[in-house]
């Protein structure tokens, strides 16, 4: 099984992977703009299930409490955008994440199979 393969799969039952929702739905708005459904949509293409919305929706809540990110109205739905505080934080939480698990990434990487 390749790595992309893997990725694609549920995550592992052994690792609660509910905290890096923030971490990641920042990431995604370093991207582009984007409104709560795609926002989930993106999200369960790469973990392999949506997160559903009592989960998503609290979690930009809280961003938008931070001043992560903020909204606006295109209809029905609430766009969100990452603030420069946001963008900040990404890269900070990015140069974390690589700084304490970079070496098991690696290891694990695609050009280990």
């Amino acid at each position: 099984m390749t790595m992309e393969d893997r990725c694609k799969n549920a995550p592992p039952n052994c690792c609660d992977m509910r905290g890096l929702l923030s971490f990641t739905i920042l990431w995604l708005l370093t991207k582009r703009d984007m409104y709560g459904q795609e926002i989930a949509e993106e999200l369960g293409s790469r973990r392999g299930t949506k997160p559903n919305p009592g989960t998503l929706y609290p979690a930009l809540a809280e961003l938008a409490k931070g001043g992560m990110v903020v909204t606006r109205k295109e209809g029905r739905r609430k766009i969100y955008t990452l603030t420069e505080h946001g963008r900040a934080g990404a890269v900070s939480a990015c140069e974390y994440f690589c700084r304490a698990y970079g070496d098991i990434f690696k290891e694990y990487g695609p050009e280990n199979e």
